[in-house]
Order: C-alpha cells, then structure tokens, then sequence
C-alpha cells in the first residue's frame, strides 16, 4: 500500500481546497460576526409515523457532497423516502445558520432554517468533518491547529444555534435531527474524538438522533484508528463490486492521494457527487439509513 496520506499535514490545505474548502483560501480578513437568529421552541418530534415514508433533507460538507446520490438511493430503496440534499463543499455549521449568508458559503434559500420551511422535512441529516482549517468566514478565523478550545466552543455554540433554528423553522412539525459521526483522522483523531462527543451531546440535550456511520469506516474495536483498507463486510461480499480486492477479502476507503474523502474517483476542482462505486460512501449511507428506519419503526434511537 502506498502511504501517501502519511504526508497529509502537507497535503491536507491542498486536498481540502480542491474538493473541501472553498477557492478563497485561509488567512483572509474574517468580516464582522453575523446577528444571532431564531430562538429555540422546545417542541416534541412528530418524525414520520410507521408505514409513511419519511421526508428527509441532507445537510453537510464535501463529504456529503460526494455522497448524497447514494445516501438518496438507499432511503428512496429501503424507507420509499421524500429526499432532498443541499451540501456545499468547506462548509461547517455557521455556515448554514440563517444571519450569516453574507459570510458563509451557503446562500440565504439553502439555510438549514429555510429549507426546513420549504420542505417540511421529518428528518434532517447533518453531516460535517469540523472544518478545522479557517477556511469559511462565518468561523471568525478559529481555527483548531491555534485556538483549540475556542474552537470547540464556537463548535458547540454553532451546533446549539443551529437545532434552535431547524426546531424554530419546523414550529409544531419540529424534525429530528440526525447528527452523524464521523470517521477517524490520521492528523488529528482527538479533533474527531471531540468533535463526535460534542455530536451526541447536542443530540442528547435536545433529544435528536446519532448516527455512528465513521464506526462503519473504522477497524474493529479501534474507532478512531485511521484505515486506508478494511475486511469486505457480509454486504461487500455479496455484492463484489463493493470488495475492491477479493483476493485479499479487503476493501479499499480511500484513494492513495485523500485520507479524508471516500470517494475513489480522483477529486475535480468543481465539487460533485461520487461518480463511482465507493465502499465507504455506502456503509457511511446505509448506517444513516439504518438509524433514520429503526427510529421510524420503534420511535426510540438505533441501537
């Protein structure tokens, strides 16, 4: 195997200006914080009712970026889902908060809020890496390799802000929200590691959903121990385009040259979706998947 990711220090400002963070790159004059926004209506969730296919919208960074058609083909498959997708490359939560389109990536109709008004969603799925690198002006220039706890604080402020403005926007049909966790980092596993327990912990206080979908990227019984190849799982197997190398019984993540995209197709300067089979993408997919038909069924989280 080619240990190119070993470089990532180096490699991670280019990878992630190429199909994660946005052309302006870092160390750009911040302008003035955004107002705050919404204010939270502690409403109980109604979530789609058994047997009536729920309506789902899709929210995140380039890693939902590249796996929104496939997350859309399982829940259209699996739940006969109503599904909508807005992901927007090098983005992270601020930049979906309604107050800040002027400094975000995200224009004012595809906030979470507003897209929540207009598609009246039952679940709202989020998934974002924890844009570490400052390249989105809505964080105000924290970034976590120079100010670590300001940016964990400003992360769990921005994730509180931002289920008070999808609960508002939603008013008495208030959607769950779905908070995805994500899979290890060979640069900075602690920024994930916290990343995640900020996740569940806003799920937690607000009674929201937990996917566990980096478990499904992880090696098994290290969760936050950074694989470029994994055993084939039973699905992999049965569908042997999915195991990448057979006659090994593995199955590749990650392309040599990105150890933080799923996608095995090379990146292009213009983000879109996966154009090709992608084994992470899919158990990433079918995990949000999982959790989102297990809630539907029981009305508690997956286990």
């Amino acid at each position: 195997m080619r240990r190119a990711w070993i470089a990532g220090v180096v490699l991670s400002g280019v990878l992630l200006g190429a199909c994660t963070d946005p052309s302006s790159g870092p160390g750009a004059e911040p302008p003035a914080p955004p107002k705050a926004s919404a204010t939270t209506r502690p409403v109980a969730s109604p979530s789609a009712a058994p047997g009536k296919p729920p309506v789902v919208l899709y929210l995140g960074d380039s890693l939902a970026m590249e796996s929104q058609e496939v997350l859309g083909g399982q829940l259209r498959t699996e739940l006969r889902a109503r599904y909508t997708s807005a992901p927007y490359s090098g983005t992270t939560l601020c930049d979906y908060l309604e107050g800040s389109a002027e400094r975000s990536l995200v224009p004012a109709p595809d906030k979470a809020a507003a897209l929540v008004r207009s598609s009246k969603p039952d679940y709202v799925v989020l998934q974002f890496w924890g844009n570490a690198w400052d390249y989105t002006p809505c964080m105000d220039g924290i970034a976590h390799g120079t100010s670590r706890e300001r940016y964990f604080e400003r992360y769990a402020a921005d994730a509180r802000r931002l289920t008070e403005q999808i609960a508002a926007a939603g008013g008495s049909r208030r959607p769950r929200i779905v908070w995805v966790l994500q899979g290890p980092d060979p640069i900075t596993p602690d920024r994930v590691r916290r990343v995640n327990a900020l996740y569940e912990e806003r799920a937690a206080a607000s009674g929201d959903l937990v996917a566990d979908a980096g478990r499904t990227v992880s090696p098994a019984g290290a969760r936050y121990s950074w694989t470029q190849y994994l055993p084939c799982d039973a699905h992999e197997r049965t569908h042997p385009d999915y195991c990448t190398q057979p006659g090994h019984g593995r199955t590749a993540l990650h392309r040599d040259d990105d150890y933080l995209h799923f996608c095995l197709a090379p990146t292009t300067s213009e983000p879109k979706p996966c154009p090709v089979r992608s084994p992470g993408i899919l158990r990433m997919a079918r995990e949000i998947t999982r959790v989102i038909g297990e809630h539907i069924r029981t009305g508690r989280p997956a286990g």
